[in-house]
């Protein structure tokens, strides 16, 4: 059952019905914490079923707004490593159906009906900065890395490159995608991926403030301004999606994606076979 907490006059609902996350409501503002500090929030499963279940709660909500954020040092690091093991063995069946769980979360997150703000405070690497930067704002801390880190690990970033295309020249993602290189907060402003950088002790504040803005505005307009670009860009990505998904569950029948997360896993070098 939900519980209700007071602190000062603010008066927030938290939902406790998730295993790896946390939806709180404060007011027309929604909430979602990743719960997993121990693994660095890292994407699992069971993270992938919440998350969809409370983006689905929160759209059905009074909320205005959503800020998406995560528990202690790390905001999503990117896959759980025992997940990471367990893809070797999944059958090209399950493999295709991971790809479209990824898929539905991701467009789940881009096409939310409702303003979304990213409060990243510290590491979003792969699945970690794809959930960051498709949110509407992009707030996050200096010491904040990202990075398309899948080609250094065998895996192809075939479902994250569909969006980053929509929000850089092709040179510039084209630099992030195939180096798979890391980038800190500043050289994520200058190209335009997150919306400010803020200091660690201020990140939170600054998003409420920024939430507080946003909610000076008519709902309804925003509502209707969200909806126009997410049809705009609607029928670009299903064309794209669907070539991603295949691309996605394919590169894991590889013997370099076999090879990527063994060596991974034991912390030593790849050795790269090509096929």
């Amino acid at each position: 059952m939900p519980q209700t907490l007071y602190s000062g006059v603010l008066r927030r609902k938290i939902l406790m019905s998730y295993k790896t996350i946390q939806v709180a409501y404060d007011g027309k503002v929604a909430t979602l914490t990743l719960i997993r500090p121990d693994k660095r929030n890292a994407i699992s499963f069971e993270l992938i079923d919440d998350l969809l279940q409370a983006l689905d709660e929160i759209a059905k909500s009074d909320a205005i707004v959503l800020i998406v954020t995560g528990a202690g040092k790390a905001f999503c690091s990117g896959m759980d490593l025992d997940n990471l093991k367990a893809l070797l063995g999944r059958t090209p069946e399950q493999n295709q159906q991971d790809s479209e769980a990824m898929v539905g979360l991701f467009r789940s997150i881009y096409e939310f009906p409702k303003i979304t703000i990213a409060a990243v405070n510290g590491a979003a690497i792969a699945g970690g900065t794809g959930l960051a930067l498709l949110c509407d704002f992009t707030l996050a801390v200096p010491e904040a890395k990202f990075g398309y880190t899948e080609v250094r690990i065998g895996f192809v970033p075939a479902i994250v490159s569909t969006f980053l295309l929509r929000q850089l020249p092709e040179k510039q993602a084209r630099d992030l995608l195939l180096t798979g290189r890391i980038f800190d907060a500043a050289e994520a402003l200058r190209l335009g991926l997150i919306t400010e950088v803020v200091s660690a002790d201020k990140l939170m504040e600054r998003t409420h403030e920024l939430a507080a803005k946003l909610m000076e505005n008519s709902a309804a307009s925003l509502q209707a301004t969200k909806r126009l670009l997410t049809q705009q860009a609607h029928l670009e990505l299903d064309a794209q999606i669907g070539a991603a998904v295949h691309e996605n569950a394919a590169i894991r029948t590889t013997a370099d994606f076999r090879e990527g997360i063994s060596s991974f896993l034991e912390k030593r070098k790849p050795v790269w076979t090509g096929k």
